[in-house]
């Protein structure tokens, strides 16, 4: 178990360079209004997100914007759930740069011809951030929290989201089930556990910043959070503490510049922007888990002692098949017993 500070995970990977980046920037596509990136006019990329970014993403854009290749270029931004952000996209809302919690909201938009087949063929596979599965508590951790087990006592109020809107809902999910897993448990019992630990989950919000603002607003004794939500709080002077368990599952987050861009040419610059030095630190700032060795201290983010990933469990079409679809899903059924919606919005 590893208590409070942060991580850093080794990841065979170099530094995209600014000068790629200012390279791609100069040939910038025209908007709707005729203007250009590099050019004198301005281009305005509409940024599409899942919430628990949303500070580091205003940073960045800032910053961005003091290079060459972002002099001109102005962003509208929306935050949400991930998969509620997926589907939007998928149904029309316009987006030339997409940033989801998980992979399959992501997929969506991929089957549907919105973002490139070949959009994770970086030596990143389109990941932009890492973070883990991790065990917010109130300040001194009074109830003691200390691994996955303490979950299902019943003196322990659980935070998490709803897995049919927020992608971190799922991530926390299938921390919990992974962990049970690689303490030999069977299947069956990994699903035995899901179902007490989320029948003590008293509020589930439609995205992981919704039950951080539940959690520090008063409510519950642990959220089950990701390690950058907790960073973020104590940042803010909540006043929480944050255990992350021996076992616990690394978070990938994707972003891509979706086919129908308006701006691609800026859209990718900016991507590739997000793979700088100076990017990555600002990632790290903010409690995520850099992509690009070498951004920080390797011991700035301790390794859990047992880190898996979501391709230990299957990958996420076969996790997605069998935990969380509205029908026959193992999520589901649990869900539609406590009376929780698992209808997609």
């Amino acid at each position: 178990m590893y208590m409070g500070n942060r991580w850093s995970r080794g990841r065979a990977a170099v530094a995209l360079s600014l000068t790629a980046m200012l390279g791609l920037s100069a040939c910038a596509s025209t908007t709707a209004g005729g203007s250009t990136g590099g050019g004198g006019n301005t281009v305005t990329l509409s940024l599409v997100a899942y919430s628990t970014p949303q500070t580091a993403y205003e940073q960045l854009i800032t910053a961005f914007q003091q290079t060459p290749a972002g002099k001109n270029v102005r962003f509208t931004q929306s935050y949400g759930a991930s998969g509620d952000q997926s589907r939007a996209v998928d149904s029309g809302l316009n987006a030339d740069y997409v940033a989801f919690s998980l992979e399959t909201d992501m997929t969506r938009l991929v089957d549907d011809g919105k973002v490139a087949k070949n959009w994770d063929q970086n030596q990143y596979h389109g990941m932009v951030t890492d973070s883990v599965v991790s065990l917010v508590t109130r300040k001194g951790n009074p109830k003691h929290i200390t691994d996955w087990s303490d979950l299902t006592r019943k003196d322990v109020d659980v935070i998490t989201p709803n897995p049919f809107s927020s992608g971190s809902a799922r991530w926390n999910i299938m921390a919990a089930y992974g962990a049970q897993i690689k303490s030999g448990k069977s299947p069956a019992q990994a699903t035995a556990y899901l179902k007490a630990m989320l029948s003590n989950v008293s509020v589930q919000d439609d995205s992981g910043r919704a039950a951080l603002q539940t959690f520090t607003g008063g409510k519950g004794d642990v959220l089950i959070s990701y390690e950058n939500e907790a960073i973020f709080a104590q940042k803010k002077g909540e006043q929480i503490d944050y255990v992350i368990p021996d076992d616990t599952l690394l978070i990938e987050n994707p972003a891509a510049v979706t086919t129908n861009a308006k701006a691609p040419e800026p859209a990718k610059a900016w991507l590739q922007y997000l793979y700088t030095p100076e990017a990555q630190q600002t990632f790290a700032d903010n409690g995520y888990r850099p992509v690009v060795e070498g951004t920080v201290p390797k011991d700035q983010f301790p390794t859990p002692r047992g880190l898996f990933t979501i391709k230990d469990l299957g990958g996420w079409d076969s996790v997605t098949k069998t935990f969380f679809d509205t029908a026959t899903g193992v999520i589901a059924g649990i869900e539609k017993d406590k009376g929780v919606s698992v209808e997609k919005k």
